[in-house]
Formats: C-alpha cells, structure tokens, sequence
C-alpha cells in the first residue's frame, strides 16, 4: 500500500487512540518527580480523543478534510503542555495534505516534517530530550529514508518512522540528566511513540482494541472529557483486623482507578484516606467497605457546583468591564480567596486537572472586557492558555506565566482596576516574580532526586521546581521546607490548607513560623488535592 487515504488515515487513528488510552497511566508514571500528580499520558489521552471524535464527525473521504477536523479537534481539545505539541504536531500535518484526496508517502514524509516545524514554533523555549526531540530527529530521518527510497510502501515507511522515534526516544535520558538520574525516558515523547505504533499496528493489519472499555469506563471518559465533574468521593477507612491480610494497596488503587480520576490513596498503619472523582461514588464506597469500617465519608456533586457556578456567572458578566482576571484553581477555598481578589472568571482545573484550550475559550467568550488577564497557575497549563488567546484574536488577551497559586493570588493582590493596563501588567509581573512557593507532598515510588533518596509514601517538600527535604512525617517535612523557603527579607508567610489537614496542624505550623522567622502568617482551608500545604513567601 502506498497511499494515505482518509478512510485509511481514519483506521490509524482509532488505533492511535486506542493505543494511547491502553498506556496513559504507563506515560503517567514516567513523571520525573515520584509526585500523585503525573498526567502527561493523562493530557495526551484526552487530547487525541477530542481530534479523533471531529476526525469522524468529518464524514468525508477527502484526507485533507480529515486532517483539518482532526486539527480542529486537537486544538481545542489540547490539555497540558504536551497536549498542545501532539496538537500542533497535527496541525503541521494537516497543512502538509491540505488540498490532497489522498498522499502518497513522500507527501506523508512531508507532512511529518511539517508538524515538526509547526511543533518547534509553538514553543519558545524547545528543551532538547523531550517530545520535540524525538518528533524532530524521527521525522527528518524518515523523509530522509523516503527520498532515497521512492518505491517504499506506507508500512515500510512508518516501520522506519517508528523505529527511529524509539531509538531518539531511549536516548532522552542521555540529552536530560533529570532523566537519566532518575531512570525514565521522557513521557511526552514516550505518548507520541505510542501513537505513532498504533498507527504502524493498522498498516499491518492489526487492531488495537481498547482495554476495559466497559462501559463504567466509557462515561468516566466522556465526563472528564467534557469537564462534568460527578462527585468528590472521599473517605477515611478503619482496616479491620479480619481483613488486613487481604488488603493490598496496588490493587485497591487499581480498581478505585476504574471508577474516575485525581485519585490519592494514602494508607498509614490501620487507616486509609481516599479521594477520587467518580460518577459511580457507591461503587467507590462498597470497595472500600470491603476491607473496614468508615471513620469518615463525605460525597458532594460537582456537576451541581460547576453548574451553579455557570448558571451565576452568565448572571454576572454580561456587564461591559475594563478588566477581567481568569483564574486556574481547584479547592473551595483558593477558588474563594481569588474570588475576594476580583479574579471572579474561575476555571477549574490545576495539578491533575490540566484544562484544555476550549476550557479557556468558552470561559472568555462570554466576557465582555476590554483586557482579560489569564493565570494559569500551573506551568503546564501555559501553552493550552496561550493557545486559547491565538485563537481569539479580536480579544486583548494577556497570559501571565504564573506557575504557582501563591503567584497567581499575589499578582491579584497587586491588580488595580483604576490602573492603566501596562502599569497593571509592571506591577503584576514583578508580584510574580517576587513571589516563592513551596509545596508539600507524598512519593509515589522510591527514587533518587539530585542524590536524594526519597522512599514510597513518605513525605518531600518541594521548593519551586526541586525536592529540597523528604520525610516520614507531614509536619516536620514541612518545618524543614519553610527552613529552606523563608529568609530574613520575607514579610508575608501564607499557608494554603489542603484537603484533611486538621486545624491543629495549621496551628502548630503558625506557632513554629512565628517563633522562628519575623514574619506575617496568614492561613486558610484550600482544600486542594494532592499537595498537603501550598506555602506562599513575599
């Protein structure tokens, strides 16, 4: 076979997909930190999906057509940093078969290197040892191995292409020491391989079926794809003594798994903490009744929270504005505290939670302002946002690289509504930058980090982007991180609360900042997932 036709193409991706779903959570625990946090293959899914889906809403047998939706469906589905390159990837792509019923496979080869060139532009700073590496490197050797080989088939082509994609991939730890010291290749360029061997598994006649599609897992995937929440299922469970023995954490995760997303499951002696995002909340609770009894549970429905939230803000922002400020948070109380900061335009989302660019569309499209200031709070979330503001050119969008919520809340705290726009954006900016965080956290997984050893289940603080202290317990990992993170120019000390840290450990960590360094405390309940405390210092 040597042509590329739409219904061809359409096979290919289904097997792409498919293939991505069956190994996300591999591309997951690729994550370089040993963090619960790890989405990469989670982005990347979910992305890919949302182009499939237009893909085959395109009903056409024009390739170029095809290729168009799927870009479409790409761009506005993409999450994360490397949704958005797998979008603009095939987005390159698309412009190399526009016009073209069909490609032949130096016309494929072309389109390849096209995504290459489109992928390298959406990004300013390109890391070599990353996606872009394996895409560049693969890319040019296939069209190379084309040119020589005019008579080659689409099989041998992309036998080659994918062959060369997995040599460049095995080599990231190589051009990455982070990699390397840790002992993974890099995840985004792992979730592209793997979409590109689902499309090599079609032109051998192979079909890739999707693992445990039942259709629990259907609607799971439907409802995270179209950001309807369900229920915030969490419980802690008492093991009982009967059935200790038959408790076994690996496989408890893996069926809660089944049931939704932004799990964590923490077991510590004879209890275990659960939360986990599921439309199926009693499914979750009779596995866990299973094993013991309840200390405590508590179900609340997002979708009712989400839709309350839309219902009031189509009541409120049909009113004309010289500014707008949308938000990226997660937890009731810091979608609160940047709320009482005028960052009413809220857009769930964050670790775990990356949103994608029609997130950020559909959120600005209904302001009505003359600047809209974005934060994504995440650095993960920046390309999907900026993406976001390329399509919506007739809108003065302003994307602040906000990588933390103590900086997205101090550049609020910095915003003047009287002010004129670059005055604003000085004095936001140097809030930013101003601005240190640190974050506390569980491992995963044992590993080392810069000679650190970091053991499964305990406890690491992270100052900006690095583990910087690990230990068993919560609250002196955390004292060891506010060692390193507060210094003696420091005024403003706030602690952000996360999801079952009890009012006595906030108390007993004000008492130990105040008497050690001479600065402001401010607390509040987040409620965020994940991150036990998030530590803000001005």
């Amino acid at each position: 076979m040597k042509t590329l036709t739409a219904d061809l193409f359409l096979e290919m991706l289904e097997n792409g997909a498919n293939n991505l779903t069956n190994q996300h959570q591999l591309i997951n625990a690729l994550n370089v930190f040993p963090v619960p946090d790890g989405d990469t293959g989670t982005n990347m899914n979910l992305t890919f999906t949302n182009g499939l889906n237009d893909a085959k809403k395109a009903v056409s047998s024009n390739l170029g057509e095809v290729s168009k939706a799927l870009s479409r469906g790409l761009l506005m589905g993409a999450r994360g940093n490397s949704g958005v390159i797998l979008s603009q990837i095939f987005r390159g792509f698309a412009s190399g078969v526009e016009g073209l019923k069909e490609a032949d496979v130096l016309q494929v080869a072309s389109a390849f290197q096209q995504g290459k060139e489109s992928a390298y532009k959406a990004v300013m700073r390109p890391v070599e040892g990353t996606i872009l590496t394996v895409l560049r490197e693969s890319s040019q050797e296939a069209y190379d191995y084309a040119l020589k080989n005019p008579t080659i088939s689409l099989e041998e082509y992309f036998t080659f292409l994918v062959e060369r994609a997995n040599v460049s991939l095995d080599n990231t730890p190589e051009l990455l020491p982070v990699l390397k010291e840790v002992g993974v290749v890099d995840s985004g360029g792992k979730g592209y391989v793997t979409v590109l061997e689902g499309f090599l598994a079609t032109l051998k006649g192979e079909t890739i079926e999707r693992l445990d599609a039942d259709e629990q897992a259907e609607q799971a995937a439907e409802f995270i794809d179209h950001e309807e929440f369900g229920y915030c299922t969490e419980f802690i469970l008492r093991l009982e003594d009967d059935s200790r023995h038959k408790y076994n954490e690996a496989k408890f995760r893996k069926d809660l798994e089944d049931l939704g997303n932004s799990l964590v499951v923490v077991t510590d002696d004879d209890l275990v903490k659960v939360h986990v995002h599921t439309l199926t909340p009693g499914n979750a609770l009779n596995l866990g009744q299973k094993y013991g009894e309840f200390v405590k549970l508590k179900i609340e429905n997002m979708t009712e929270q989400h839709n309350a939230l839309t219902d009031h803000e189509e009541l409120t922002i049909s009113t004309h504005e010289k500014y707008a400020i949308v938000s990226v948070a997660a937890g009731d109380g810091i979608v609160g505290l940047f709320e009482e900061l005028r960052a009413k335009h809220i857009i769930s989302g964050g670790q775990t939670m990356n949103p994608s660019t029609e997130d950020f569309i559909a959120k600005i499209e209904k302001i009505d302002a003359d600047h809209i200031f974005i934060l994504p709070n995440n650095s993960n979330i920046f390309m999907a946002a900026k993406q976001a503001k390329d399509i919506l050119e007739d809108k003065d969008i302003h994307v602040f690289e906000t990588r933390t919520i103590p900086q997205g809340l101090a550049a609020c705290v910095m915003f003047n509504p009287e002010a004129e726009l670059d005055e604003n954006i000085v004095e936001m900016q140097e809030a930013i930058d101003s601005t240190k965080t640190g974050q506390i956290t569980y491992a995963i997984k044992d590993t080392m980090f810069e000679s650190m050893e970091i053991k499964k289940d305990h406890f690491m603080g992270i100052l900006e982007k690095d583990i910087v202290v690990t230990n068993p317990d919560k609250l002196e990992t955390t004292k060891l991180l506010c060692d390193k993170l507060i210094d003696v120019d420091d005024e403003l000390v706030t602690l952000i609360a996360g999801e079952g840290v009890s009012d006595e450990e906030i108390t007993d960590l004000i008492d130990y900042i105040e008497e050690k360094f001479d600065v402001e405390v401010e607390s509040v309940q987040g409620g965020q997932p994940v991150y036990a405390f998030i530590i803000g210092v001005e």
